[in-house]
């Protein structure tokens, strides 16, 4: 990531409607688990650790965080978040069978190597260990955004499970999120594509939103989040999905 866009990103990851959507959501699927509060938790991509600083809010006690951005962890240890660390999500310094749950959420899209990171984040979870991850969706949305973030692909939700099968996990449940933006999404990033091409560098689509739209978005994504604790979306703009690994590894 470039270190001008992350400034920007940690500027907004707390109260961005985008980012707090997406928190809750990942907030609300780890709940459902009914972890023990001392379960050992990895959050790979914490960043400025907004969702480790909710955890730890509801009870969690026993929280790791590593990013490959140094800014971020920094950002977090000035929250006082503690066991945070720089660390590549590809190549994990853990010991083996270390976490009861894992989170990435949208770090695999980052990542190049994409088997190398799953059979790393497969050989931290313990047996019987969950696996929780989102990633953007579909192909045909990528964009400049992609470009700015440096992204290497999109998924559909048949693609992510293929690949979380591929590095030996069980896949419990998987969905697209974010549903009430994707045709709107959809039809910019199609447009766009018809449209004669520009030379402007990439920029990613964090717009500026006035309080009151950044407001209506949350609430509006967040009601949305109510519904997929139950039900599983046929589209959205981005993917998550929830793995296991054997309990007799």
């Amino acid at each position: 990531m470039d270190i001008e866009y992350e400034v920007k990103y940690h500027q907004l990851e707390e109260k961005y409607w985008w980012f707090q959507a997406r928190r809750d959501m990942v907030f609300r699927l780890i709940e459902d688990l009914k972890l023990p509060s001392e379960a050992p938790v990895l959050e790979i991509g914490c960043s400025g650790g907004p969702l480790l600083q909710r955890l730890r809010g509801a009870g969690y006690s026993n929280l790791t965080g590593i990013d490959v951005s140094e800014a971020g962890i920094a950002v977090a240890q000035q929250r006082g978040i503690p066991n945070v660390s720089c660390m590549d999500g590809a190549n994990l310094t853990f010991a083996d069978n270390s976490f009861d749950l894992v989170v990435a959420s949208d770090v695999l899209e980052h990542i190049q190597d994409e088997a190398q990171a799953l059979r790393e984040w497969t050989r931290v979870l313990r047996p019987g260990g969950k696996l929780l991850v989102f990633v953007p969706a579909f192909q045909f949305l990528w964009g400049k955004h992609d470009e700015a973030n440096h992204h290497f692909r999109r998924y559909t939700t048949a693609q992510l499970a293929a690949s979380l099968r591929k590095a030996g996990l069980q896949v419990n449940r998987r969905s697209y999120w974010n549903v009430s933006l994707f045709f709107p999404t959809a039809a910019v990033r199609l447009l766009k594509k018809v449209l004669p091409a520009d030379n402007k560098p990439a920029e990613d689509d964090f717009f500026a939103a006035p309080p009151l739209v950044n407001k209506l978005l949350t609430s509006v994504i967040t009601t949305e989040n109510r519904l997929l604790q139950a039900l599983n979306a046929p589209v959205g703009v981005s993917v998550f999905a929830l793995a296991s690994k054997s309990p007799t590894v």
